[in-house]
């Protein structure tokens, strides 16, 4: 036998070794927990295609995001279930509507807790797109003037971070413009800059209610075989504004979060969606995979793939595992 040369398992003898050298980490520091709120009193009810999430009236929200924080959780992203949709959305903008009065009591409450809100309008439209619906057309212009009174209504009840995922054109720097406009300079925004037109949506749709009820979404999402098109629109958003950028999905999309960070110097952010989420409870539930060490793994390698901060079903168990096994 020829001497060995390169003896690697030298450097994973144990664990601190393991610590020492470890290339990518993971921290409660870097999750965002993506939260559901409904109207009502008293509200804790577990959200059937995503078990382990609930639907929460703003009173159950304050006492989960206290919960949040104590994890050392910083920042929750907040989706509305709006009950009274119509065919404009009006409800996204009314500044007494649910998200509205969820960031003022969260701001009130928890102040040290960072809020993001989602702006696109599938959960209030009757037509369940992300915009507005003239003849058969989902219009641009037209919806990008509505996400911006949205961005402002947030802004206005105390909103630090407002997150566009529609993907309609142009809305970073006219949502930035609007912001301004009104006095919220401090507000950032974190631009879904890519987003797929992914299967993995499904069990988030059935959380909102907010599935199209005709035709599809590919017309303003990315389509799943393209990745020099996310590359543009995550620059583009930048040009106008953007102080985050997204890739979504995260997991089925490991090499644009990648390309993306290859490509720029903002922060980059990755939401591990509730398809993805839910792959691993099913193995888990058949006792196919661990279920930590699956959901560790998995949070792992989108850090690994170069986002910087994950939006993810499992932030808790991820922050309560975190918190007994530091990386």
């Amino acid at each position: 036998m020829q001497p060995i040369t390169h003896r690697y398992r030298r450097n994973r003898t144990n664990e601190a070794m393991r610590r020492l050298v470890r290339e990518t980490t993971l921290s409660t520091g870097d999750l965002i927990y993506p939260m559901f709120v409904v109207e009502g009193l008293g509200v804790k009810r577990e959200i059937s295609t995503m078990p382990g999430n609930y639907h929460l009236s703003i009173d159950m929200l304050l006492r989960e995001c206290e919960m949040l924080a104590g994890l050392g959780i910083p920042a929750v992203n907040l989706f509305g279930y709006c009950e009274d949709k119509d065919e404009k959305g009006t409800g996204a903008y009314d500044d007494q509507g649910l998200i509205q009065r969820a960031v003022r009591a969260l701001r009130q409450e928890i102040p040290e807790l960072y809020l993001q809100t989602d702006i696109a309008l599938d959960p209030y439209t009757t037509t369940g797109h992300d915009g507005l619906v003239v003849g058969d057309e989902i219009v641009n212009d037209e919806t990008v003037d509505v996400l911006c009174r949205m961005a402002v209504s947030h802004a206005a009840a105390g909103v630090h971070m407002v997150s566009p995922s529609d993907m309609m054109d142009g809305r970073i720097g006219a949502i930035r413009k609007a912001l301004d406009a009104e006095g919220f300079e401090k507000v950032s925004i974190m631009s879904y800059a890519a987003k797929y037109a992914s299967s993995f949506y499904g069990p988030f749709r059935g959380a909102l209610d907010s599935a199209p009820r005709s035709g599809d979404k590919k017309t303003y999402q990315m389509d799943p075989a393209n990745v020099r098109e996310a590359v543009k629109e995550v620059l583009l958003d930048i040009e106008e504004g953007a102080d985050v950028v997204m890739v979504k999905p995260a997991l089925a999309y490991l090499d644009v979060i990648h390309e993306v960070r290859r490509h720029i110097q903002v922060p980059l952010a990755a939401y591990h969606v509730s398809g993805e989420y839910g792959m691993i409870l099913a193995a888990a539930e058949k006792g196919w995979v661990d279920k930590e060490r699956a959901m560790l793994e998995a949070t792992l390698a989108i850090k690994r793939a170069g986002a910087d901060m994950v939006l993810t079903y499992f932030a808790p168990e991820l922050a309560r595992y975190l918190a007994d096994h530091p990386m």
